[in-house]
């Protein structure tokens, strides 16, 4: 399962039965990746903060298929694992709060042409009973399949079971609302190398959180020679710890970079805010290799 990031494509499947007398039985697997579109379709930003005098946020939605497509829109909530992966639940965990009951969101249900787009327009509604905190809902945009009649079935035997499988996709993006003044503090640890092969190497790197808000970020590592300028040799954008987690572990692949000795000098691991001209940086840590 693919760690991170903050798009979590959803996929579902639906298998019609056919025994006699047609019947549905609808499969659900929830698979969060990396991916910025899922099933034709394109979701920016990637994600939503409102904090400050912020209240709204357009969200665009576009069809980048052949066909026209329906999308319903809905809230989920997750947890995250401390492997980054994420978990949908009912209740939150102790130190979670979700977002969604101070959302408001229009409109609920979108059909796109090929290459079309719309706006869903967010609203946050600040309400008494809200305390300083951090708050997280998923808003889930999810394909509506197209439905056959069931008098368009043909069944050639009707003493066999037909199984027709349809793919139905969707995508996830956090929701977060940040109330009151809040910390935030994030260190490094537990830094290992794992060379499985003369050509590959693994880094495994602990994220750890404390404060009162959710991190994301990017993980920088460069290998730095004893004599020589740096070399980048890992990079892995979007990667987030969400409250209540206290840590995330991670585990990257390295760059096997011409004139890299990971058996010599020392690599200098970085967690930085993502896409700003000068991010902040959150933690770094110099592993020392021999």
């Amino acid at each position: 399962m693919n760690p991170i990031n903050e798009i979590n494509p959803i996929k579902e499947m639906k298998s019609q039965i056919t025994l006699f007398m047609l019947a549905s039985v609808l499969v659900t697997f929830t698979i969060p990746v990396s991916l910025s579109a899922q099933g034709d379709l394109l979701v920016t930003p990637r994600r939503v903060v409102f904090e400050g005098n912020k209240q709204s946020q357009e969200l665009t939605l576009a069809n980048t298929g052949q066909d026209t497509a329906r999308y319903n829109v809905s809230f989920v909530q997750y947890r995250m694992t401390d492997s980054g992966t994420f978990e949908l639940v009912e209740t939150p965990d102790s130190g979670q709060y979700f977002a969604d009951k101070y959302l408001r969101f229009f409109p609920r249900s979108v059909t796109l042409a090929p290459n079309e787009s719309q706006v869903v327009r967010m609203q946050f509604r600040k309400l008494p009973d809200m305390k300083p905190a951090e708050y997280r809902s998923h808003v889930y945009f999810r394909a509506v399949p197209k439905e056959t009649a069931l008098g368009d079935e043909k069944l050639a035997d009707t003493t066999s079971i037909g199984i027709r499988l349809i793919p139905i996709f969707g995508i996830t993006i956090p929701i977060i609302i940040r109330v009151g003044d809040l910390d935030l503090s994030v260190k490094l640890s537990d830094v290992s190398l794992d060379g499985v092969s003369d050509t590959i190497t693994h880094l495994a790197v602990t994220l750890n959180r404390s404060g009162d808000k959710s991190v994301y970020g990017d993980l920088i590592v460069n290998w730095v020679p004893d004599k020589g300028e740096p070399v980048e040799v890992g990079l892995v954008r979007g990667i987030a710890v969400y409250t209540p987690n206290k840590i995330r572990r991670f585990n990257m692949q390295l760059k096997k970079n011409a004139g890299v000795d990971y058996h010599k000098g020392k690599l200098l691991i970085k967690y930085q805010a993502s896409v700003d001209p000068k991010p902040e940086i959150f933690a770094e840590l110099e592993f020392i290799l021999n």
